[in-house]
């Protein structure tokens, strides 16, 4: 899940359970436990091609390194809050939470972050260095618009209905004024989502927006009927967001639940050979999935909507045949380190301006509407006697123009040819 909404779901916690008692610096902790983690984004630093493969979520994503990374946070907050309120005048009266109650608000925020990547098909190691498992329910996509609106949402919403201009004509009246402009705001976003959705090729359907743009105004609008908005505090509009957070997962597990009796159904029926099988979330919506099986020669994949009653219709995109340069390049520890990241990737091997080349194409993450380069496409090229000329990410292979490359690699030893007899 992106950084973003982990901190805003940090932020919806804090504010509803914890700013009340321990003031500002708990749903500070929180929301800087919720995206903590993401802090081993730095050893893109070190330049290596596959860190995000080796290094992210790992240790600061894991149940076992929680508590030393919440105590530690907590330390140096209480170390630093007193240089900021003589440096900050408009902190000057904030007082810093006992340090255990500092400690487990820190580590129910790094606790939120690891168990909302764990729901992302990216999956997480939330046992590193016990396991060096990823551990991927596959109940939301990586990005998921909806997920962060229902979180976001209750936040904004004391804002706009503020508990202290209850009383004065003129703050209700700019009450409403800002309750339209975020209903412009997320209708606008909603709409312009809908758009790069569909230039992507993902299916999100006009009816689907319209009603959005409906249910938005009602979340904005509503509140400011009678003037009951005004009456409910921020601490309990974070809490019904809370709710909401929790009803969308459930939601969610549900139709992972539905769309994984398809793929189920269909091994069982054909028996396929299975290797890995897996229900994929797919943007925009919950009840848009893919599913995919990674069988000893290739994948059968599936993508429909769980409102159409119709069977899924499942395609085969077979690997290539085993060959020469395959087997090269599985002897290669970053084809290794690849496959155990990978969980349904197929294999092309063919042949491109006079050299040989081997693809590893990860479809996790794609819809199958998008062919290849598909999302962590690894490539391996070799020359006519099989040395390695050069491996990285594919160009685009990342939906990014331009991806490091490793460098040049040294030719990989081979034994020695036998002697006939």
């Amino acid at each position: 899940m992106d950084t973003i909404t982990h901190g805003i779901a940090g932020a919806l916690i804090g504010k509803g359970f914890f700013s009340r008692r321990y003031g500002k610096v708990a749903a500070f902790a929180l929301t800087l436990g919720a995206v903590f983690p993401d802090s081993d984004v730095v050893a893109d630093l070190t330049g290596d091609p596959l860190a995000i493969v080796k290094y992210h979520r790992a240790i600061t994503h894991s149940f076992v390194a929680l508590p030393f990374f919440a105590l530690l946070l907590a330390m140096l907050t209480r170390a630093l809050l007193p240089w900021v309120r003589r440096r900050f005048e408009r902190f000057r009266d904030i007082q810093s939470p006992p340090l255990t109650v500092l400690t487990l608000v820190y580590g129910l925020g790094i606790a939120s972050h690891i168990l909302l990547d764990g729901m992302t098909s990216f999956g997480t190691r939330m046992w590193y260095p016990i396991s060096n498992q990823r551990v991927a329910w596959d109940w939301l996509f990586i990005v998921d618009f909806s997920f962060t609106a229902i979180l976001l949402i209750p936040q904004i919403l004391p804002w706009i209905y503020s508990r202290h201009t209850a009383q004065l004509a003129h703050d209700v009246a700019k009450s409403r004024l800002r309750a339209i402009r975020m209903w412009l705001i997320f209708t606008l976003s909603t709409w312009l989502i809908w758009l790069l959705v569909r230039v992507a090729a993902y299916p999100f359907r006009l009816g689907v927006a319209i009603s959005i743009s409906v249910l938005l105004a009602v979340l904005f609008l509503a509140p400011g009927i009678s003037g009951w908005g005004f009456k409910v505090s921020r601490a309990r509009w974070c809490q019904v967001g809370v709710g909401a957070m929790v009803a969308y997962i459930a939601g969610c597990a549900w139709a992972h639940h539905a769309a994984l009796g398809r793929v189920t159904a269909f091994a069982n029926e054909n028996r396929v050979s299975v290797e890995r099988i897996a229900a994929l979330p797919i943007p925009p919506s919950f009840l848009d999935w893919g599913d995919a099986i990674r069988t000893p020669a290739g994948l059968y994949e599936a993508q429909f909507d769980l409102r159409e009653k119709n069977q899924s219709t499942f395609s085969w995109v077979p690997d290539s045949p085993p060959d020469a340069f395959i087997a090269r390049a599985w002897d290669l520890p970053s084809v290794q380190l690849y496959w155990r990241f990978a969980r349904f990737p197929v294999i092309r091997s063919f042949k491109r301006d006079g050299e040989h080349v081997v693809d590893f194409g990860e479809n996790r993450f794609s819809d199958g509407r998008r062919r290849s380069p598909q999302p962590f496409t690894w490539e391996v090229v070799f020359d006519d006697s099989g040395d390695v000329l050069d491996e990285g990410w594919l160009t685009n292979g990342m939906l990014r123009q331009r991806m490091r490359r490793l460098v040049p690699q040294p030719p990989v030893p081979r034994p020695p040819a036998k002697a006939k007899s």
